[in-house]
């Protein structure tokens, strides 16, 4: 099967909403100030209510209440502003796929998890952008949409099988399709001209020691989606054998020696359902 296929041509799928757009075309312009780039999202009333909510809750964890859009600008940041927006608006493009291949409330709450633990695990390292790898979390399965969204017969034959002859999705992917739900991501990440770092990191999320250039941080991620399945917080359709992590790549995680994984799971499962209320709710 030609994996470019089931992305030319379909422009509902091929670029992000205008508003994002937007914001991303006044960013790159630096005469831009906090109010102009507020104004664009403003336009977007929904938008700037979740954002609020999000910048004010403990996810964020700021001590004082941010009121408008121009002040989280100025307290988060741009960059992390954008990521917000990116994640905010990727949820609500793709909040429907047949349901009797994937659950799509199940596929995001494991998207979220993914997401909170790869930042909690970027968080030790000090030369690391966290927020990136929250949404790096959010969009690693963001292919499996894609395939539950233009092959749901083939990708539920595959999800069926896959359960009477346990594997990884992504090898049954393969086998079946010439291509897995990586691959085609990462595809789709490059048509939407998201940075190398969430393109890398979307196609190696299972085998990071092969990602040419962010191995470290593809390892984060891969430790993250397993350690998500482990937990059992949403599913994205993989079956429920029970990963291994490779020794390479828990190494790879650089997990500080003081962290027990028993703690680190506990703190996830506080903050997962406030995150997943914030991302998940009804527009």
């Amino acid at each position: 099967m030609d994996i470019n296929k089931l992305l030319d041509g379909d422009l509902s799928v091929g670029s992000l909403p205008s508003i994002y757009q937007q914001f991303q075309e006044a960013m790159s312009d630096e005469s831009t100030s906090f109010d102009e780039i507020g104004k664009i999202i403003l336009y977007d009333s929904v938008l700037t209510a979740r954002l609020l909510q999000i910048v004010n809750s403990p996810y964020y964890g700021f001590s004082d209440r941010i009121e408008t859009v121009s002040d989280a600008i100025s307290v988060v940041g741009t960059m992390h502003l954008s990521d917000l927006i990116l994640s905010t608006v990727v949820v609500d493009k793709f909040n429907s796929i047949p349901e009797s291949v994937v659950n799509i409330e199940s596929f995001w709450k494991h998207s979220i998890a993914c997401g909170l633990i790869a930042r909690e695990l970027a968080s030790y390292n000090e030369d690391l952008d966290t927020e990136k790898f929250f949404v790096a979390g959010m969009l690693h399965d963001i292919g499996q949409i894609l395939l539950c969204t233009k092959l749901p017969e083939l990708t539920l034959k595959i999800l069926l099988e896959n359960q009477s002859e346990p594997k990884h999705l992504h090898e049954a992917e393969s086998e079946e399709l010439g291509f897995d739900h990586a691959e085609l991501g990462a595809k789709l990440l490059g048509k939407w001209n998201l940075s190398e770092f969430h393109v890398e990191l979307t196609k190696f999320h299972h085998n990071p020691s092969l990602a040419p250039n962010f191995a470290k941080e593809a390892s984060i991620l891969n430790f993250a989606d397993v350690l998500v399945n482990i937990m059992q917080l949403g599913s994205s359709g993989e079956t429920t054998i029970s990963p291994e992590l490779e020794k390479a790549t828990y190494e790879g995680v650089e997990l500080p020696d003081q962290v027990s994984l028993s703690d680190f799971k506990e703190s996830i499962y506080e903050k997962f359902d406030e995150t997943v209320k914030l991302f998940l709710q009804p527009n």
